[in-house]
């Protein structure tokens, strides 16, 4: 039958992308590093070192998971010819539409595992520091801070990434003011720094009796977890360092002790803070690991040769030059200023399906034609 016939030929076309993608995604390499890492488990003594040896697991599991996600692309393939012969066998058109879903399906997961091949950057491999902050508005901006914490959430379980809040500052009366959100698996850095910026919510209000409608904005920092090992030194009295007690959402987020640690970059004016570790010390680690990660994010951002080159606290947001809008009413959108890609269903961006966005931004990067925000 015809239609079998041209679904069929379609499918075909994919065959040599596929077999690109391969090589691409550097599958011999990762077999045999996996190979390397399994023998290296077995080794006497593996457990001794905790962390090296989760490290190797975790490691093992990402290049599994990449090298199974291509042959899983490979199977889909081969079984969506063989149910199209079925159909055309049997002329049976209700397979047709079967096919027809699994071949969308396929492209689908093609330019996705091809996308990921983009991420080259030095730290794309990286996990993600995400950090929120409600803009001006009260209430109305942090409720929409932490909708937009929710839906990162959401976008980082349904891709199977580790999510751990390392702060979290409650707002007035609903939302919050700011928070800070780690993103474990590889390449969610390469992934989420494309969702850096300003994000403006257009909507009617429900904190306003009046029922008008408002418009809110957050901005969303994202900078690259570093490695403990990486040879970065700050001087002691470069840091200042305070002691809170940890406040969170009716104790849901954080330990509410009087460990919660606040740490300032004097020469910079940058802070980073954390409040979820069981003690001080643990929570002054890790907020010490996130001062490194931001101060190396714009040393590389200001092609800087040192730490030291940074000058004075970075730029305030800009409340008009957001990326992306979020509308709810009167009509329902979102749309990217930067790539032009948008989609009518909100609900569903809320709920973590922001991949159209992230791709379309990585491939308008590799050909060059993004657009600043408005």
């Amino acid at each position: 039958m015809v239609q079998f016939e041209e679904l069929k030929i379609a499918v075909e076309e994919l065959k040599p992308e596929i077999d690109d993608l391969a090589d691409a995604l550097g599958l011999k390499a990762c077999e045999s590093e996996i190979e390397q890492l399994e023998y290296k488990a077995t080794e006497p003594g593996f457990w001794d070192d905790m962390e090296n040896s989760q490290k190797i697991l975790q490691r093992t599991g990402l290049l599994k998971n990449k090298v199974n996600g291509y042959n899983d692309l490979v199977s889909r393939y081969e079984d969506t010819l063989a149910l199209i012969e079925m159909g055309d066998e049997e002329e049976d058109l209700s397979i047709l539409e079967e096919a027809q879903t699994e071949y969308e399906k396929i492209k689908a997961d093609l330019e996705t595992q091809r996308l990921s091949t983009l991420l080259t950057g030095e730290y794309d491999k990286n996990n993600a520091i995400l950090t929120f902050h409600a803009g001006s508005g009260g209430t109305e901006a942090q409720d929409w801070a932490e909708m937009l914490f929710r839906m990162y959430g959401r976008w980082a379980e349904r891709h199977d990434f580790k999510v751990k809040t390392l702060d979290y500052l409650d707002g007035d009366t609903a939302g919050l003011k700011s928070a800070v959100m780690l993103v474990e698996g590889e390449n969610a850095y390469g992934y989420l720094k494309s969702e850096a910026g300003v994000h403006r919510l257009v909507r009617i209000s429900p904190f306003d009796a009046s029922g008008r409608r408002q418009t809110s904005f957050a901005s969303l920092e994202v900078m690259p977890e570093i490695e403990k090992n990486v040879n970065i030194v700050i001087p002691p009295e470069d840091i200042k360092m305070d002691v809170y007690r940890s406040s969170g959402a009716g104790g849901q987020k954080v330990n509410k002790t009087s460990s919660a640690v606040r740490l300032t970059h004097i020469p910079t004016g940058i802070v980073t803070s954390c409040q979820v570790e069981r003690n001080q010390f643990q929570n002054r680690e890790m907020a010490m690991q996130m001062l490194i990660s931001k101060l190396v994010e714009i040393k590389e951002k200001e092609h800087l040769d040192k730490i030291e080159d940074i000058k004075g606290v970075q730029k305030e947001i800009t409340w008009g030059s957001q990326i992306r809008s979020y509308v709810f009413m009167p009509y329902t959108l979102a749309k990217d200023h930067r790539t032009k890609f948008e989609s009518a269903n909100i609900n569903a961006v809320m709920d973590g399906e922001i991949d159209g966005f992230i791709n379309a931004y990585l491939k308008a990067e590799s050909q060059g034609t993004l657009s600043d925000g408005e």
